[in-house]
């Protein structure tokens, strides 16, 4: 497994990272330790959690994921061996997350509460690296990065960067987390972030979590450049588009037990133009040769600025295809093909 520094913390982190959305919800205890097991036997050193997780986000699930994670270094004795990743939910009109039933915010006692929970289901004293799952402040849309801008307008209870930043700084002096990290973030916000912290308001943000993927590339049009240049690294989430990019809903399918049949829950992936580009990806994969799912995940992989691959699995032969990812030559022949097919398909899935 390839290692890459992660931003200017000294870190370094294997090239996928373990994503863990699925336990407690599609993966029981059990299958989540495999994958856990399967993931560090083949050099995985990072895992991404979230105090939002399971998804779909429910109150009678909320925080089995980072429960299952915690278990699981606790019984393996891995602490030391692992980065750990987890999130703390932004701007929200969920009630569950907090003792009050207040909405969610990032303000002080809700940071405060919320890191605390997640370091008791996460069995640890210590977060790796602490992230915002997505900004205070209304945006265009989730994510932070659309391809159409709207004006939003400020919320009258917004709390600024420079407080937020100043909150995070506490929990590092505390020790309670050792880096921050952006998710869901725009270039401006990922900017703002660093501004402050060189003018001394809090810590540096080391990464910054976004979508990335072959129906999905605008981190390319202005991110791209802020984080090499920046040193922000990319841990790029949704890399197979919720299975899209797979070739599973091709011509109408629905897999059993597949998320869209579970959930209905990817319409991020179901806008116009996007049935589209999914047939041509896939059908490039298989020009080459190569599995759509490992061909997806080798494309994200193997780009410069992704610091980490956030792969997903409810398998473990699912979480095979996806570990193989990181030994994939993506050619020069496969990289001209997918931007034939960018040039006319564009971004479908922002």
């Amino acid at each position: 497994m390839k290692m890459r520094p992660l931003g200017r913390t000294g870190l370094s982190v294997s090239a996928v990272c373990l994503g863990t959305m699925t336990f407690g919800e599609q993966n029981t205890k059990e299958e989540g330790f495999a994958q856990m097991d399967l993931a560090v036997d083949h050099g995985v050193n990072v895992f991404d959690a979230a105090e939002l997780y399971p998804i779909p986000p429910r109150p009678e699930t909320q925080g089995r994921t980072e429960e299952i994670v915690g278990h699981w270094l606790k019984d393996r004795g891995r602490r030391a061996d692992i980065l750990l990743a987890t999130k703390v939910i932004g701007r929200s009109e969920m009630r569950w997350f907090r003792d009050d039933r207040a909405e969610g915010r990032l303000t002080r006692p809700q940071i405060m509460e919320a890191v605390e929970k997640s370091l008791r289901r996460l069995r640890t004293d210590y977060i790796d690296l602490y992230q915002l799952h997505w900004p205070e402040r209304p945006v265009t849309g989730f994510g932070s990065n659309p391809v159409r801008w709207q004006s939003p307008p400020p919320a009258a209870d917004e709390t600024p960067i420079e407080e937020i930043l100043g909150i995070l700084d506490e929990l590092v002096t505390a020790g309670k987390v050792r880096h921050i990290g952006l998710s869901n973030e725009s270039p401006w916000g990922v900017m703002r972030h660093l501004a402050l912290a060189e003018a001394g308001k809090g810590p540096r943000v080391a990464s910054v979590q976004n979508a990335y993927s072959l129906v999905n590339r605008t981190f390319e049009a202005g991110l791209a450049e802020v984080c090499e240049r920046e040193d922000v690294g990319l841990l790029a989430y949704s890399p197979l588009a919720q299975g899209y990019l797979t070739g599973k809903y091709q011509d109408g399918a629905l897999p059993a037990g597949s998320r869209k049949q579970l959930f209905n829950r990817l319409q991020r992936y179901e806008k116009p133009g996007a049935a589209e580009a999914f047939a041509d990806y896939v059908r490039i994969a298989r020009d080459f040769g190569v599995d759509p799912a490992l061909f997806a995940n080798a494309f994200v992989t193997s780009r410069p600025f992704v610091t980490s691959n956030i792969v997903g699995a409810t398998s473990v032969d699912q979480l095979k295809v996806a570990l193989a990812s990181a030994d994939v030559a993506f050619t020069a022949e496969m990289e001209a093909a997918v931007d034939a097919v960018h040039q006319l398909r564009g971004n479908p899935c922002p």
